[in-house]
């Protein structure tokens, strides 16, 4: 894994695995409800001491994309969750290519209108 070449970081995160500090990035947009391994939990970081990071994987090799897997509330248009959620990678670890999967979607919370009257 060619980890050095991420320096980029998020407030807080300092001393983190690159993977962590883009969990921590993608997991900070709202609209995003947790991470997900994808199919059988194969989009993954695994790192020193056992540890996992689910939902995403680094690249191996240099042009390879950075793969981050979401579930996503429903309210939000997919289309700019993906293009927000890869800025947010990118700011992370650089420039460089960012395939996002939305696995999943939930409700949120749903509003009820109480200023409209019976149904006739």
């Amino acid at each position: 894994m060619i980890v050095q070449r991420y320096r980029g970081a998020v407030a807080g995160d300092a001393g983190k695995d690159p993977a962590e500090q883009v969990a921590a990035a993608v997991l900070a947009h709202p609209a995003v409800v947790r991470l997900d391994g994808g199919p059988f939990g194969t989009v993954a970081s695994y790192l020193p001491g056992r540890r996992r990071v689910v939902g995403v994987r680094l690249p191996a090799t240099t042009g390879e994309p950075v793969q981050i897997v979401v579930v996503a509330h429903l309210a939000t248009p997919l289309p700019r969750l993906a293009d927000e959620l890869a800025a947010a990678v990118t700011a992370v670890v650089g420039p460089v290519p960012v395939d996002v999967t939305v696995s999943d979607v939930e409700l949120g919370p749903v509003a009820v209108r109480t200023d409209v009257g019976p149904l006739a």
